[in-house]
């Protein structure tokens, strides 16, 4: 299946996490958005799913922030709140 360009804005401080987080881990932050949307895709359709992405932190913080969305008790904060020291 081809390829297409999606552009999605998101704040600063988020976007350098994903870049880091994408860079420790081998991949990118395109492959990890394709990954969890697949998830998402295959869940909603009613297939099996499995972690696509190995690492466990980035599946639970995942479910982790459908849950808050999902609830509306999600707060949003500063990287410098939430990595600062």
């Amino acid at each position: 299946m081809g390829k297409t360009r999606l552009n999605i804005s998101m704040d600063q401080d988020l976007a350098d996490f994903a870049k880091l987080f994408a860079t420790e881990n081998r991949t990118s932050v395109a492959e990890m958005v394709t990954q969890y949307l697949l998830s998402l895709k295959r869940t909603v359709e009613g297939q099996s799913t499995e972690g696509i992405l190995s690492h466990p932190a980035f599946v639970k913080a995942m479910e982790e922030a459908q849950t808050k969305l999902r609830k509306g008790t999600a707060e949003w904060h500063s990287y410098d709140e939430v990595f600062g020291d």
